[in-house]
């Protein structure tokens, strides 16, 4: 298989790219902004991966990834859109650059991305899965842009679905919850911000980057074939405890 990855320096680009190249039978296009870990990653996994230095933030990294695919595979059949960013700061704050910028990588690079790979995915009637988040469904203290960003990255994937269905692509999200990386370690480095956390998840674990990347292979996938247009969650089943954090059933006298 023939896939694509963004932010696949670090994370759960990384851990995708790693499993992938594990299996012994694919080629890869690594894209990421990080060219010291990029090159390092694409050595460490050999001639079947090559690079690509590219800012998603960008209006040409769509086109400037495709082509360095088609360049170094021949053609795509799977592309995995994970690059992303986190800002925090609450809604009256923050300002229009950083608007801007949140969007312009969590939500329209995919789109570009998306666009120039379309002809090639058409051809290899192949598979196109980003990563969303739990917060594009759950709003976010202090994440409002984030939130928002990947909220609409969800339903342009379902748009997608639709309209590049009958082309034979099929388009899906995965969902991650609170999940260790790079990208949010610092977070999890007090022990009492991981133990709060891992409190409100029922299996009582932070995810891990590789507990994502399995949910991702999966959906490009030809196990996943008739499935499109659907967003899993790798939350540890996080999104299932409002009841439970409101308190509900904690006064309940058991039954007889």
């Amino acid at each position: 298989m023939r896939v694509v990855i963004t932010g696949a320096a670090s994370g759960i680009g990384r851990a995708c790219a790693e499993i992938l190249n594990a299996e012994g039978s694919h080629q890869l296009l690594l894209a990421d902004r990080d060219a010291a870990n990029l090159a390092a990653l694409t050595e460490t996994l050999g001639a079947s991966a090559s690079g690509a230095v590219v800012d998603l933030a960008y209006p040409d990294c769509g086109g400037r990834i495709v082509a360095a695919a088609v360049s170094h595979m021949g053609g795509i059949d799977a592309v995995i859109s994970n690059a992303g960013i986190i800002m925090g700061g609450k809604l009256a704050d923050l300002d229009l650059i950083d608007f801007d910028r949140i969007f312009a990588i969590n939500t329209r690079a995919t789109w570009l991305l998306a666009k120039a790979a379309y002809p090639h995915l058409q051809a290899s009637r192949g598979a196109f899965v980003a990563t969303a988040s739990m917060s594009a469904t759950q709003p976010t203290p202090g994440l409002g842009f984030y939130s928002s960003s990947k909220a609409a990255l969800l339903m342009m994937m379902r748009q997608m679905c639709v309209e590049w269905g009958p082309d034979g692509i099929r388009c899906n999200t995965v969902s991650p919850g609170p999940t260790y990386t790079p990208m949010t370690a610092a977070g999890y480095s007090i022990a009492a911000n991981r133990d709060q956390r891992e409190s409100n998840i029922p299996l009582r674990k932070l995810g891990m980057a590789e507990d994502v990347a399995n949910a991702i292979l999966f959906l490009i996938s030809p196990a996943a074939s008739h499935i499109s247009g659907i967003d899993i969650l790798v939350d540890g089943g996080m999104s299932n405890m409002l009841m439970a954090a409101s308190g509900a059933g904690t006064n309940q006298k058991p039954s007889a």
